[in-house]
């Protein structure tokens, strides 16, 4: 699971171009309208209103953007979409199992994109079913290191659910299940560790080993279906050693 996880931690470093950034904006207003029309425009009430506007904010969303979404999916402003969320299963270069989540206000343009990145990279979508039994949905917390040992961390957060804490390096991710998430961030809170993020995850119960050549081609594949605006995750099963991680990044 190392191996995915500090890929997932680190990928976000290559991408940082003015391109990706707009994609990353619009996807985070589409969560606060989509949460706000979930559990209402009150973050304080809705706890995930409250982590996508955060999240926003970490990635630099301008603050009347923010609002504007907020207000759109509270109903207190016209506008809006009716998003719809859709998951795509399919097999990515070398049988890597791949799950795709959209949110879109559009089904066929979805399916076309999607279609479309994994057709010309090497994947193919399979049925409904086809992977999603590989995978089990899980909370992932992230805090840095800084001075922290790992018995620090899994002391402060034994008790509100943690199932694990996994060393990534510049980071500790902290293992639970959905919904023991608000438990676990509070006591790491109430332990004076900080949050540095959140989320929810999806993890396969089997993993692909990749060499440095089946990685590119994933992670090609990947890049090509977060370049859709309909595509908000993507989740696979490929499993990265250390040395190809550190390869790939030089």
């Amino acid at each position: 699971m190392a191996g995915h996880s500090k890929w997932a931690t680190t990928k976000h470093k290559k991408a940082a171009n003015d391109a990706k950034r707009s994609k990353e904006w619009a996807k985070a207003i589409k969560n606060i309208e989509v949460a706000a029309r979930m559990g209402g425009g009150d973050p304080a009430g809705n706890p995930t209103l409250d982590d996508m506007i955060k999240k926003a904010k970490k990635a630099s969303v301008p603050g009347d953007n923010i609002e504007r979404a907020r207000k759109r999916g509270a109903g207190e402003e016209e506008g809006g979409s009716n998003w719809e969320n859709i998951t795509y299963e399919g097999y990515g270069p070398n049988g890597v199992a791949v799950l795709i989540e959209c949110l879109t206000d559009n089904r066929n343009r979805a399916a076309s994109e999607v279609r479309t990145a994994m057709s010309k990279n090497g994947g193919n979508l399979g049925e409904s079913g086809s992977v999603a039994y590989m995978f089990t949905r899980t909370g992932i917390v992230l805090v840095d290191k800084g001075e922290l040992t790992e018995d620090d961390v899994l002391m402060a957060v034994l008790d509100a659910g943690a199932e694990e804490v996994n060393d990534l390096g510049e980071k500790f991710e902290v293992v639970c299940a959905p919904t023991d998430l608000p438990a676990v961030k509070e006591a790491l809170e109430e332990a004076g560790i900080e949050v540095d993020d959140s989320d929810q995850d999806f993890r396969a119960s089997v993993e692909v080993p990749l060499d440095v050549e089946g990685a590119k081609k994933m992670i090609r594949l990947i890049d090509a279906l977060e370049d859709s605006d309909d595509v908000q995750n993507v989740y696979s099963n490929m499993d990265l050693s250390d040395e190809v991680i550190a390869a790939l990044d030089a």
